[in-house]
């Protein structure tokens, strides 16, 4: 894409769907209606993307897939990153995702947004993928969303939500690791004001576990490949 060379929104999809195959026209609009990217309009009304908004696009993008951060967090990041300077956690935004990760999502909107079935939706629930919100069984957390627009690509490849199960029995494993860790800590009281070093410190191991994950897992599918 040259300097002065702009998209169209499908050219755009088109252009990010190698690394983000799921990337869809409808995401693109719900960042835009989000204020996460604000492509030029035409005369016409149509939308244009230059290479700015490609780059931040793609910033966005990835601080989701590999980071799993929420808009509020990743948007308040994007200044930093339009400055060329993107510290990991600024202004110490990595306890904060322990507290806050956006609004909750209705059982219909997720099942809109994901595309799944109401029968999907219900898989993920029994094996523990996704859960609704205590009171109410047609809201869930955040999260939730995000589980859901990844599981659907899965199960249009033919997984169900046992065979995901295993997922969830990591993160249970994973849960109990972090909490010998900080188990004894919060038991002598070292959490500071809020419990922020004891938020940090988690944070931080997560990082870590889904960086090491992520690695593990493609030297692996690598080795497939060459088998």
């Amino acid at each position: 894409m040259t300097e002065n060379q702009s998209l169209s929104i499908g050219e755009t999809v088109k252009a990010l769907k190698r690394e983000f195959p799921e990337i869809t026209v409808s995401k693109i609009r719900f960042l835009e209606s989000k204020g996460m990217v604000l492509p030029r309009r035409t005369d016409g009304g149509y939308r244009r993307f230059d290479r700015m908004d490609l780059a931040r696009l793609q910033y966005i993008l990835r601080q989701q897939r590999d980071h799993f951060l929420p808009l509020k967090v990743i948007k308040s990041k994007l200044p930093a990153w339009e400055r060329g300077d993107d510290p990991q956690d600024p202004q110490g935004l990595g306890a904060s995702l322990l507290e806050e990760s956006g609004e909750p999502i209705t059982r219909s909107d997720m099942m809109r947004r994901s595309g799944l079935t109401a029968d999907q939706i219900d898989d993920l629930i029994a094996n523990r993928l996704i859960s609704s919100l205590p009171g109410d069984d047609q809201v869930f957390p955040p999260e939730a969303g995000m589980v859901a627009a990844e599981a659907k690509l899965l199960m249009d490849r033919g997984l169900g939500g046992r065979h995901l199960r295993s997922i969830r029995l990591a993160v249970d494993s994973e849960v109990a690791l972090f909490r010998s860790v900080a188990g004894p800590l919060m038991r002598v009281q070292w959490v500071g004001e809020g419990g922020e070093h004891i938020q940090e410190m988690l944070v931080g191991l997560a990082d870590s576990l889904v960086s090491i994950h992520r690695a593990l897992l493609l030297a692996s599918l690598r080795m497939e490949l060459r088998r």
